[in-house]
């Protein structure tokens, strides 16, 4: 299923995708005679399997031929939940950790976004006048299903509700060039995680392991790799935070990104007002946004 969030009547409204529309999933789920589904998709990952069957069922019940008033066209996206935590992964692709330089990492490098980062799927991005290097960092976002603490490699795939499409943007001067270098203010301005459009999950995706990431600027390619080559991949990185942390139902892991990002290209690219960005995780969906 692709489950997400959208404004529908000026509400935030659980959502499943079909064909190139919308199931408002409580009102589906009501006409099949279900249960009352939680208010928000966050709520619906933290209710757990019996929540996610009924978002099946009700996404199985308006997809007959006789049910299409259950539908709605695609309408204006949200992010698909506000997490309690996203982490962030840096220089986790082994050629971006080559572009980045510095020694080779012996375990993930670790730093925090807050849930005001967030910005909708076409959202248009806004750069606060003091940054003058904003750039971008296409990544699969990994969103936790259950509690997880101290989860062994072997089975951490198990606490994962889905996957989805983030943009880590980030203000390199703030990253680098200050008198101190601070990585988690870098990539904690407001609006500075683009997520969506949808959270996609396991029974979709498949495992995540052979997934191509890639990121378009202006209609020309800038980014293009596959999870296949991260230092630190997802069931890793779930076990080593959670050995750390409990991780929550509806927090986000971001993986880390390919090479291509803008400061590390000679000469270095920075996003400016006007720039579209398409950044896409196969199987997963694509997420577009703009900068204001």
């Amino acid at each position: 299923m692709r489950l997400g969030t959208a404004l529908i009547g000026g509400q935030p409204t659980v959502v499943a995708a079909l064909g190139d529309g919308l199931v408002p999933l409580a009102a589906a789920l009501e006409a099949a005679g279900g249960d009352v589904l939680p208010p928000t998709l966050l709520a619906v990952v933290e209710a757990g399997e019996a929540a996610l069957a009924d978002c099946a069922r009700a996404l199985a019940f308006a997809a007959r031929a006789e049910n299409a008033a259950l539908r709605a066209p695609m309408g204006p996206l949200l992010p698909p939940l506000v997490p309690g935590k996203i982490l962030g992964v840096g220089r986790n692709y082994d050629d971006h950790a080559k572009e980045v330089g510095g020694p080779k990492l012996v375990e993930p490098r670790i730093f925090l976004k807050p849930a005001t980062t967030l910005s909708a799927p076409g959202a248009a991005v806004r750069i606060p006048p003091i940054v003058t290097k904003p750039d971008w960092e296409a990544e699969l976002a990994v969103v936790i299903g259950r509690a997880a603490r101290d989860v062994p490699e072997g089975a951490a795939l198990e606490y994962v509700a889905g996957y989805s499409v983030l943009n880590d943007l980030t203000a390199r001067e703030i990253q680098f060039d200050g008198p101190v270098q601070q990585t988690s203010f870098a990539k904690s301005l407001d609006g500075f995680c683009p997520l969506g459009p949808f959270l996609v999950t396991p029974d979709e995706t498949g495992e995540p392991f052979d997934m191509d990431v890639s990121c378009t600027l202006n209609g020309e390619e800038v980014q293009h790799g596959n999870t296949r080559d991260l230092i630190f991949n997802v069931p890793f990185l779930i076990a080593y935070l959670s050995r750390r942390f409990t991780l929550r139902p509806g927090d986000i892991i971001a993986t880390g990104t390919p090479a291509g990002s803008g400061h590390f290209r000679q000469p270095p690219r920075y996003l400016r007002s006007g720039d579209r960005l398409e950044l896409t995780v196969s199987r997963v969906g694509t997420l577009s946004h703009t900068i204001a």
